[in-house]
């Protein structure tokens, strides 16, 4: 049987020599990331669609495996006329790469704009009384990416993140977020301290997410906008910054310190996405 035509708008370009120079964004990217050389990598269908839905990165190229074309033919379509699509066999595919890529679809995509003033964003938060994220020294790239597919998934307005924090745009980052890095807005902002008198100055109450917190999450009320800090898994806010603001923590069984930061945050973000729906 002759398999179905794919219909997109241009010619595929067939990959041969995994040496190509054509796709050297692509190679290794288990041992390197592109981050800081004005690129990064999106993988997987999930990815790509927030890729195309993002107003602050675009892609620049795609490399696919052939027996994904078919069903990519909607997404393909999609791109910007320069945008070329290659095309590799799983053998070629695997030594661009430097590893199994078992999505088949990869993206080169760059930062089509600086990062903007997150300050009217904040602004229009507070007046809405939405939730904003605040990571503080988070290095684990699994929980960063959590973490933004959780924010999104609850409706916050912002991450943001101290200068301690793990780079977002790393791509197992934007692998586990599923893509809401690149449409979720966030910014990188200095302390914990600095951040949050920005915050303050707007009209929003700081939260403290930590296992000793002096209230618990059920205790929480609708209110102002607030602001979720979340802490390492080992030094955690610290205790000064505990004291000076209202600090939660989540019921649970005795025996085991703490939660997943991810996992906690998703907890209190859903509560928090609750009160903001009542």
């Amino acid at each position: 049987m002759i398999p179905p035509p794919i219909h997109y708008r241009r010619e595929s370009i067939t990959i041969h020599d995994p040496d190509d120079p054509r796709i050297e964004p692509y190679r290794m990217v288990r041992e390197r990331d592109l981050t800081g050389r004005g690129g990064l990598i999106a993988e997987g269908t999930v990815v790509i669609d927030q890729l195309l839905r993002s107003m602050r990165f675009r892609p620049r190229s795609l490399l696919v495996l052939p027996a994904r074309l078919q069903g990519l033919a909607d997404r393909l379509a999609r791109l910007p006329d320069d945008v070329p699509v290659y095309v590799a066999e799983p053998a070629v595919f695997d030594r661009i790469a430097g590893f199994p890529v078992h999505r088949g679809v990869l993206a080169h995509a760059e930062r089509v704009e600086e990062a903007r003033d997150v300050t009217p964003r904040l602004e229009e938060a507070a007046r809405r009384r939405e939730t904003v994220v605040v990571a503080c020294g988070l290095s684990n790239h699994d929980n960063m990416g959590a973490l933004f597919r959780n924010a999104s998934a609850f409706g916050a307005a912002a991450v943001l993140l101290d200068e301690r924090c793990c780079d977002p745009l790393y791509r197992k980052a934007i692998r586990v977020s599923v893509g809401t890095v690149l449409t979720l807005p966030f910014a990188r902002m200095g302390s914990a301290a600095e951040i949050w008198r920005e915050l303050e100055r707007l009209g929003f109450e700081a939260l403290a997410l930590s296992p000793a917190g002096a209230s618990e999450l059920g205790d929480l009320e609708p209110g102002p906008p607030r602001a979720l800090f979340l802490g390492t898994e080992g030094e955690g806010l610290g205790e000064d910054f505990l004291r000076r603001h209202r600090s939660l923590r989540v019921a649970m069984a005795s025996g085991l310190d703490s939660l997943n930061v991810a996992t906690c945050a998703a907890i209190v973000l859903h509560r928090l996405y609750e009160l903001g729906n009542r």
